[in-house]
């Protein structure tokens, strides 16, 4: 999978560069019952996504490629397949490599229970050293 499908690229729903936290990236956002929303992402190229926070919790999926979650020092690799939840108010930034990924909303605590207790995300790890693994 190179990009996502061209119904997946509305228009109306795509996300102005100039709102963006990566430069390069292309996305488009989806808004949901309750306050919920689905964003899906698309980096052709190495970028890198200044530190933000968000007032909301997010869930993230990567379809294809790396995403380094950068949190202060510690460093956590996304890689294609795997899943990672960020709850709302906490910094991050990160080191996306020729990634597709999807993120949105989630307000519920089992949510957030499972993804902390998945032990295949393993911190301090980089997208290169989990190629490698």
């Amino acid at each position: 999978m190179d990009d996502f499908p061209s119904f997946m690229k509305s228009a109306p729903n795509r996300i102005a560069a100039s709102s963006q936290s990566t430069p390069g990236v292309e996305g488009y956002v989806y808004d949901g019952a309750e306050e919920t929303q689905m964003a899906f992402w698309t980096c052709h190229e190495t970028a890198v996504s200044a530190p933000h926070v968000h007032d909301f919790d997010e869930y993230m999926v990567v379809a294809q490629g790396c995403y380094t979650l950068v949190f202060g020092k510690d460093r956590v690799a996304v890689r294609a397949g795997e899943e990672y939840f960020i709850p709302k108010g906490l910094w991050h930034g990160g080191d996306v490599t020729g990634v597709f990924c999807t993120s949105g909303s989630e307000r519920e605590s089992t949510l957030e229970e499972r993804w902390y207790a998945d032990k295949t995300i393993q911190a301090g790890a980089d997208c290169e050293s989990a190629a490698a693994d």
